[in-house]
């Protein structure tokens, strides 16, 4: 059973708000998701990064609308809305993924994830080849396999959450609390290399702050079991993954080095990397998804 949520305040329409729903997966287990785009175009799933919630969506309402694409951003178990699922799997993806399409009557979509939000995509992918299309990895993070150059602070963020995951769950409570009263740049910053931050428009950064914030408003347990799933062995049959996927990257991303994309490009039977000379992060992300959204439309 879905109902209507009402979303935070902020710069959105009332149709925006109005289209948030919360769906139930469970007895005690409900996902939160926002739908922006046009009502009746394809249906996109957007999964965020991590941490991250439905919000980021908002970046790409535009776009969204522009390419005929009706995107649903879902809050992952944990995060924003959605109730906290601390031993959710990657492989359990494609439960929350299917309610939201079983609850805006959609068939099948195509799955754009972000950074953190790749491995669910690609889960759903080999377990639910009738529900996905295709799958466009954006900035996406890597199988720890196939990661031999992983930054130092998402080292330390993947050990704290398999060692002390209350002590992570207390660090994250305490950044929050520092960029609910920093400005919007605090968190810009970690998706971006340094210098680029400041031609970040102030809207976007705005987005990408209250994404932030939504993430770790109910609860840390979203971005704890992330980074416990994410850096240990993904349970993931890449052998069943049949539909195209891409993979878009920036050649200049500190936080997924392009060269262990380059890797995952080479496990995936069906996949093609698309490379963003001089993007980041962030860059990559802002420019990559109405280009997957153009690409959707050119394919379907």
């Amino acid at each position: 059973m879905a109902t209507p949520s009402p979303d935070r305040p902020g710069r959105r329409s009332e149709a925006t708000i109005d289209r948030t729903r919360t769906v139930s997966i469970a007895a005690d287990k409900q996902v939160a998701y926002s739908e922006y785009g046009d009502p009746d175009g394809r249906p996109v799933v957007f999964l965020h990064g991590s941490p991250g919630s439905r919000l980021l969506g908002r970046l790409f309402d535009a776009d969204a609308r522009e390419h005929g694409v009706r995107l649903f951003a879902p809050d992952r178990p944990g995060y924003g809305r959605s109730t906290p699922w601390p031993d959710q799997s990657i492989t359990d993806a494609e439960t929350y993924v299917s309610a939201v399409l079983d609850d805006a009557d959609a068939g099948s979509a195509s799955i754009v994830a972000f950074s953190g939000g790749s491995p669910y995509a690609l889960a759903t992918a080999a377990a639910r080849p009738d529900r996905v299309s295709r799958v466009h990895l954006v900035a996406g993070a890597t199988p720890p396999r196939l990661s031999e150059t992983v930054p130092l602070t998402q080292r330390l963020l993947g050990g704290l959450a398999s060692t002390t995951p209350t002590l992570l769950g207390v660090l994250f409570r305490g950044h929050a609390w520092l960029a609910h009263r920093r400005d919007p740049a605090f968190v810009v910053d970690q998706y971006t290399a340094g210098e680029v931050t400041g031609s970040i428009p102030q809207e976007v950064a705005r987005v990408v702050q209250a994404d932030f914030l939504e993430a770790f408003d109910h609860s840390r347990c979203g971005a704890v079991t992330d980074f416990q799933n994410v850096s240990t062995e993904w349970e993931i049959r890449f052998g069943d993954i049949d539909v195209p996927v891409h993979l878009w990257h920036g050649d200049r991303d500190t936080n997924v080095p392009i060269t262990d994309a380059r890797r995952l490009e080479t496990t995936l039977s069906t996949a093609h990397i698309h490379v963003l000379e001089g993007e980041d992060h962030l860059g990559t992300l802002l420019r990559a998804v109405p280009e997957a959204f153009a690409a959707h439309r050119a394919e379907t």
